[in-house]
């Protein structure tokens, strides 16, 4: 194990952010576990351990299940965080079962296969409107004209939520993810918790009027979600909301702006791409590998476990490296190379095991739309300036992607 104080792992500093890969190469040379004391996690970089550990029970999201606070060791979150934890701690993200089997199974029979494949048409109609609007500007933010609205619109449709609401939440989504980076400060947490009150209060209003009159939305087939005498709570629907909303576009748009930057750097794979439309599917599997929007996963050890002869006790949390897991030569051939053609392509973007996303159905829709209508509508699209990196490693993607026709 690598326990020393210079463990090349630097998760605020702006330049590892701008580009992770050569440092987590490092760390994957080192070994297959690092303890990283400012944020206290072992960090997991191996795509073998990493895709073990995300389907190893001995793990998991949430202690809470098993034991308290103060059994864990550890200290309860501060009591004016609790809305926040609160929308967190009922949503499937952050359960274990029973609790998650019985609410994913729920979930489920609203959110089929069914109900994704009869979105398809929404998506194509609001990308296709998103990338013609571009066009006619003659270029922009490629993330703020098309990369974030798309996905925002699609969950909103889906759960019914009125146009003249929507601008509220993409705002509300960001603050809460702000909790989800290492070590958040006080302010981030301080607007978590407000969008968490503010999104939840909207939310539990919209169940309300669909108890009162049902419609064909997602809210509506919540509320009529009914297994073995079991419903979901009010609390539930909220947090499983809120979840769709923040899982289900904060991945789609980082993967669509970073994956065009990517593009933009591997000319002759873009040109191979604009040539051959066939290649999307696996082009978009590609760029989720090649630069992974989730960079990290958290899980707590609920019973001891041993990595590489490293015993890791009960009460410690693991920071299994998403991105790391995606570059390692020990899975994927010439990791480090873009290959928009890559067949053998087991990616853990979307997670494994019982967190596997609930979305990435939905999540392949909405990618394959804009990609494909840019590659159809906008052939000469180029880079218009250099881009900056936000400042989160965590959830990661740039501030904006200026293009020009």
């Amino acid at each position: 194990m690598d326990a020393g104080d210079d463990v090349p792992f630097e998760p605020w500093s702006p330049s590892f952010v701008a580009d992770p890969y050569p440092a987590l190469a490092e760390l994957r040379a080192r070994g297959r576990v690092h303890w990283f004391e400012p944020t206290r996690q072992f960090l997991v970089p191996h795509h073998a351990d990493v895709s073990a550990l995300l389907r190893d029970r001995r793990l998991g999201r949430t202690y809470l299940h098993r034991y308290t606070h103060e059994e864990f060791g550890r200290t309860p979150p501060p009591a004016a965080h609790e809305p926040f934890h609160t929308l967190g701690d009922n949503g499937l993200l952050d359960l274990e079962a029973p609790d998650h089997t019985r609410i994913r199974r729920l979930v489920t029979k609203a959110f089929t296969p069914r109900t994704v494949q009869a979105l398809e048409p929404v998506v194509q109609r609001l990308a296709a409107g998103l990338v013609a609007d571009l066009r006619k500007a003659g270029g922009g933010d490629l993330l703020a004209d098309v990369a974030e609205p798309l996905p925002v619109a699609v969950i909103a449709e889906m759960l019914g939520i009125p146009v003249p609401d929507r601008p509220l939440l993409r705002p509300w989504s960001a603050d809460i993810c702000g909790m989800y980076e290492l070590n958040p400060s006080q302010e981030t947490a301080a607007r978590a918790v407000q969008a968490s009150v503010e999104f939840s209060a909207y939310l539990r209003e919209l169940i309300a009027a669909r108890r009162a009159e049902p419609g064909e939305d997602l809210v509506s087939a919540l509320i009529a979600a009914y297994d073995e005498g079991d419903r979901l709570s009010e609390q539930e629907m909220i947090s499983t909301c809120v979840l769709l909303l923040n899982a289900g576009h904060e991945a789609t748009v980082n993967t669509t702006v970073n994956g065009w930057w990517t593009l933009f750097r591997y000319p002759e794979q873009l040109a191979a791409l604009r040539a051959d439309h066939s290649l999307l599917s696996t082009a978009v599997e590609e760029l989720m590998r090649y630069d992974t929007p989730l960079q990290l996963f958290e899980r707590w050890v609920l019973d001891d476990i041993e990595i590489d002869g490293t015993l890791v006790p009960r009460g410690c949390e693991l920071a299994l490296l998403f991105g790391s897991a995606n570059r390692d030569g020990a899975r994927f051939d010439h990791p480090d190379e873009l290959d928009l053609a890559r067949q053998d392509n087991p990616h853990v973007s979307f997670g494994a095991g019982i967190h596997y996303c609930l979305g990435a159905p939905l999540a392949r829709i909405e990618l394959a739309a804009t990609f494909g209508e840019l590659l159809r509508e906008c052939a000469t699209m180029r880079l218009a300036a250099e881009p900056r990196w936000k400042g989160g490693f965590v959830i990661r993607g740039l501030e904006e992607l200026r293009v020009e026709l």
